[in-house]
């Protein structure tokens, strides 16, 4: 195999395994993928830094390891790119930001480190917002990404790099980060699969405010066997990460590849759990989706779950965690957005009653969840309520003619699940009658993530959307 569309179109798993396989060289994998950068990225934005010759050696490293008899790992030549606010040594890491334009690691982030190890292909970093604060991805440094379904859209943020990199075949899977969504969000508009994963699961290192649980590390792939596959090389208990944990299975990959059938999955499904609206053509799209899932066996019940009251609980202790993560830079304000400043200045107003408070809020949140979950294994909803917005657009100030309180509003439906901490993911559910994605969350109790990214196999299956059309490119 040699043309370069066909090489693109393979997912994670074919391409480690032909290239175990040596039915295709790492080194042949990776030139077709730069070949789709060179190609697409003018255009989408979405790979911020290339780094060609390092990943060339690396690729050309796994093809002789392959000629001696050794085994490279499981994600053996996978082209991967890395979100622009993770550590990668010698290759620059900006942050989205002029304070770190041109600045470069001389050490990898532990979760790049892992991906390395299991041996992915860092063909670059991926585009984020100013220090991936923000749902549209744009930033001072390189600009915008643009959505690779039509590109006068947002393809929302903060891993919104690597969710358009993944939808138009520059990248056979992409790391992120996921505090009030940023891997699912960008997943939804992009058309692919992103997993935010269980607090502590993923080790965070370095990390500002090690002891997050709120923000994690997570995948992202255009489907969920892919996402399974580089799930199990980013876990693993680690004396780095005070949170870390290791997870209760062997291989996600493995439990996800063997799922069939959802036969006796207990499914609720729920339209608003932020109580902010939603687009009627977006409800309607993953109500069916969710439906739908009866077919391959669950049980799926309609139910009224509302977490509309947690959302000043996840507000104030965000703008705690924006105080903390940039206590370096409280005198640097003013080289940085205007937008992430405010929101800094305006944590610095929070005190200490409204932490607690909020605190006591997130308590309740949990328990709502604990006991929906007792009664149900997944929840499922609408990942956004809005269809794409227009790129030039901060971020959507409506729902459905409703007004939304605050410029996160909008993203209520998933910082209310990162607010108590737990896992989900973002999968296709079918197409808006203009032809764009729309995501549909699956959100589980703690280490639920292999029978999560098991459902969302079930909803490719039955939902498939296809690649964005060639002439929107």
């Amino acid at each position: 195999m040699s043309d370069e569309g066909d090489i693109t179109r393979l997912g994670a798993v074919d391409i480690a395994q032909r290239i175990r396989g040596r039915k295709i060289g790492a080194a042949e994998v990776l030139d077709a993928h730069l070949a789709a950068i060179a190609r697409h990225n003018p255009a989408v934005n979405a790979v911020c830094t290339l780094a060609a010759e390092q990943a060339m050696e690396a690729a050309r490293g796994i093809d002789a390891a392959i000629a001696r008899g050794e085994d490279p790992g499981p994600l053996a030549g996978v082209p991967v790119g890395i979100k622009d606010v993770t550590l990668t040594a010698g290759i620059r890491t900006s942050f989205g930001s002029r304070l770190y334009a041109d600045f470069v690691p001389r050490e990898d982030a532990e979760v790049v480190a892992r991906l390395k190890a299991a041996g992915a292909i860092i063909v670059g970093k991926t585009n984020t917002p100013e220090f991936a604060a923000g749902a549209n991805t744009v930033n001072a440094v390189f600009g915008a990404t643009r959505n690779p379904w039509d590109l006068r859209l947002s393809a929302s943020g903060s891993t919104g790099g690597g969710a358009a990199a993944l939808a138009c075949g520059m990248i056979a899977l992409a790391e992120g980060t996921d505090f009030g969504g940023s891997l699912r969000t960008p997943a939804a508009f992009c058309g692919v699969v992103g997993l935010r994963t269980t607090a502590g699961l993923v080790p965070q290192h370095p990390s500002a405010l090690p002891w997050h649980d709120q923000s994690v590390e997570g995948p992202m792939a255009r489907n969920a066997a892919d996402c399974a596959l580089m799930l199990d090389s980013m876990t693993g208990l680690s004396v780095k990460s005070p949170l870390s944990c290791v997870a209760p299975w062997s291989s996600a990959h493995a439990i996800v590849a063997a799922t069939e059938s959802l036969a006796g999955v207990r499914l609720a499904w729920c339209p608003d759990i932020a109580g902010i609206g939603v687009d009627p053509e977006i409800e309607r799209v993953c109500r069916a989706a969710a439906d739908g899932l009866a077919q391959a066996g669950a049980t799926v019940e309609h139910v009224s779950f509302d977490l509309s009251d947690g959302r000043e609980a996840f507000l104030a202790l965000r703008a705690e965690a924006m105080v903390g993560t940039h206590w370096d830079r409280l005198d640097k304000l003013e080289q940085i957005n205007a937008n992430l400043a405010g929101n800094i200045r305006a944590g610095l107003e929070v005190g200490i009653r409204d932490i607690a408070a909020a605190e006591r809020k997130r308590a309740a949140v949990w328990h709502r969840w604990r006991a929906l979950f007792e009664k149900f294994d997944l929840l499922l909803a609408p990942t956004t309520p809005v269809p794409p917005f227009p790129v030039e657009q901060n971020y959507p100030d409506e729902v459905n003619g409703r007004k939304l309180e605050s410029y996160v509003d909008w993203i209520a439906p998933t910082f209310l699940v990162s607010l108590a901490t737990l896992p989900a993911a973002s999968v296709p559910a079918g197409l808006t009658a203009g032809g764009l994605p729309v995501g549909l969350q699956i959100v589980g109790p703690r280490f639920a993530e292999p029978r999560i990214l098991a459902a969302a196999k079930m909803v490719e299956r039955m939902r498939p959307i296809g690649w964005p059309p060639e002439r929107r490119l």
